[in-house]
């Protein structure tokens, strides 16, 4: 028989014993649970980890190696300057003043030698036609396409557009992988992409990141500019490559790296392929672009221009200038106007609404909405054929063309970019491959603060130091970069 004492210590007993079950039945339910929810994490990623696998077979093949070479002259007798050092510049006037009319420099054996370099390119077409940055091409003698196979092919240019740095090259070869061109203005910041390409001669390299931004202008790479920037890394060899979404469709071609180093740093640059698609169609049809013009010098507006124009906010860009006979003056766009809507979308900055125009076939007609002193007007402008060797914002001065250099006003935006202060000079934009500005050494990124002696703080400066040439047939040029300055001359032939 039971005590009462011995009942309870029975009672007691049967009760820890039933809650210590009870907490080890929770533990173990407890694991089990959080096992489960580790082990469908991991099955998550892994299924994303394949996702991305499969999108890099799929794109991989259409993707090609490209090597260039090109046939560089330098210390031609005929042509005595060109065969100088980049600090030896006695050719210039100046030194007649020294040494007398009879003074002559000293002159070089020519010599031959050769230039190689090395880019990406994609297949857009089954009978070779590839996409590829004009840069990469442009003006390469020799052009060699190796397909992720092995098989290697001499390329021909079919096109190419050095204003948006876009080309197309072909090559003999038939059914070929085709890498799907998707929709770049669907794109959204904060989408996985995937950037494919050679760097440094590494074929086939991939690497992965996110849409950073959108609608990237004046870094002053090209002269139109619509960047998409990506942190997925883009290193030298990468160019022409083509980014890559999640459908395994190509939404942009990888351009360009912002560095200080010439190595990754976590900003790159990709050409949407909206704009290359447009570029790609004119070089295939026509063989040449023709660009929308509507003959106007536009400007972004700060806070302080929108309180002087009566805005609430910053919105719009500013005419600043119309030019005579323009279709901007002919449909009645004058001075001062702030442009807010281009066909009932919304204008944002300059390089958005310099871009639509001119992607825009000339002969079409436009609507544009503007606020004139405090007043809503709507104008229909007909856009016209941007004339041969205008740019919008840039000067394609003929001297220039014949040095190989393309330069534009200082913005306040690119003075803080590269650390110069606002009207200090004109900044280069461009260098061409081999050109008489590259072999002094003129790179992009330098700033002109004087043309033949004469100090220049803009375009309008620099053009008219610039006419001194026309006669002297040599330009003298101080350069600065960064915190150090020097004199380079080019001969003009």
């Amino acid at each position: 028989m039971y005590t009462e004492n011995n009942l309870k210590t029975f009672v007691q007993f049967n009760f820890i014993k039933m809650l210590i079950t009870m907490l080890l039945i929770l533990s173990c339910t407890t694991n089990a649970f959080a096992s489960n929810i580790d082990d469908q994490n991991i099955a998550m990623l892994d299924k994303t980890s394949k996702a991305f696998a499969a999108i890099v077979k799929k794109a991989i093949p259409a993707v090609v190696f490209v090597r260039v070479e090109k046939t560089v002259v330098r210390g031609d007798a005929a042509s005595p300057f060109q065969s100088q050092d980049p600090s030896d510049f006695f050719n210039d006037p100046f030194f007649e003043r020294f040494f007398g009319p009879h003074f002559q420099p000293r002159q070089r054996t020519p010599k031959k030698f050769q230039q190689r370099g090395q880019g990406s390119g994609f297949i857009i077409s089954k009978d070779g036609y590839i996409l590829i940055n004009n840069h990469v091409v442009g003006d390469a003698d020799l052009i060699k396409v190796k397909l992720s196979d092995g098989r290697e092919f001499k390329a021909k240019v079919i096109g190419t557009d050095p204003q948006s740095d876009v080309a197309v090259i072909k090559i003999d070869a038939t059914d070929l992988p085709v890498l799907r061109l998707g929709d770049s203005d669907k794109l959204e910041v904060g989408e996985w992409v995937i950037a494919i390409g050679n760097p440094f001669g590494l074929s086939e390299t991939v690497t992965v990141g996110v849409v950073s931004a959108k609608g990237r202008s004046r870094i002053g790479i090209n002269d139109y500019e619509d960047f998409i920037q990506t942190d997925a890394a883009i290193n030298p060899g990468n160019s022409g490559g083509p980014l890559v979404n999640i459908h395994g469709e190509a939404v942009g071609m990888n351009t360009a790296i912002f560095s200080r180093s010439g190595g990754y740093m976590g900003i790159g640059f990709a050409i949407p392929i909206n704009m290359a698609k447009s570029i790609v169609d004119q070089l295939l049809e026509k063989g040449k672009v023709t660009r929308g013009w509507f003959g106007v010098v536009i400007q972004d507006i700060d806070d302080e221009l929108a309180k002087s124009f009566g805005l609430k906010k910053t919105e719009g860009v500013l005419v600043a200038e119309v030019s005579e006979g323009s279709p901007a003056e002919k449909a009645g766009l004058k001075q001062g106007d702030i442009i807010l809507r281009l066909n009932s979308k919304k204008v944002n900055n300059v390089g958005e609404l310099r871009n639509k125009i001119a992607l825009t076939a000339p002969g079409t007609k436009v609507k544009i909405d503007v606020l004139r002193e405090n007043r809503h007007k709507t104008l229909q402008v007909t856009i016209g054929e941007q004339p041969v060797g205008k740019t919008m914002g840039m000067a394609q001065h003929k001297i220039l063309g014949k040095l190989g250099l393309v330069v534009q006003d200082l913005t306040a935006e690119l003075a803080k970019q590269f650390g110069y202060r606002d009207g200090q000079g004109v900044l280069v934009a461009k260098v061409e491959q081999g050109s008489p500005a590259a072999r002094v050494g003129i790179r992009p990124g330098h700033l002109i603060e004087e043309v033949n002696r004469k100090r220049v703080h803009n375009m309008d400066e620099f053009v008219k130091a610039l006419a001194q040439s026309k006669q002297t047939k040599s330009v003298l040029f101080r350069i600065r970069d960064g915190e150090f300055s020097r004199y380079v001359a080019i001969h003009i032939d």
